[in-house]
């Protein structure tokens, strides 16, 4: 009797946590549908975008000086011309989006 509560306790644990990440979306499908068209693929922004959006490149010295939380802050607050993203995504969301970017700086 007791295996087979065993049994359906860690069948339900699985399921719990197999629909849980079904809706997790990772930092780069966050950045590819909400950031990419203005911040672009590789965190380097098309000229045009840059010129009217004041969007700068990942390899600028402020951007590169800005930490996890500060631009935590400015995705979720907006920055300049970037509108703000709370209530659009997630907490988790934005911190996933932001890590994901800062995979640019590191290269």
């Amino acid at each position: 009797m007791s295996k087979t509560i065993r049994m359906q306790a860690v069948l339900a644990a699985a399921m719990f946590l197999a629909g849980a990440m079904s809706f997790a979306q990772s930092g780069e499908a966050v950045y590819k549908a909400h950031c990419q068209m203005c911040h672009g693929t590789a965190g380097i922004p098309n000229p045009g975008m840059a010129k009217m959006m004041g969007v700068k490149p990942v390899t600028d010295p402020a951007l590169k000086k800005m930490s996890e939380v500060e631009m935590i802050a400015a995705t979720r607050n907006g920055m300049g011309k970037m509108q703000p993203y709370k209530g659009k995504l997630t907490d988790a969301q934005i911190r996933a989006a932001v890590v994901y970017f800062r995979t640019f700086i590191k290269k």
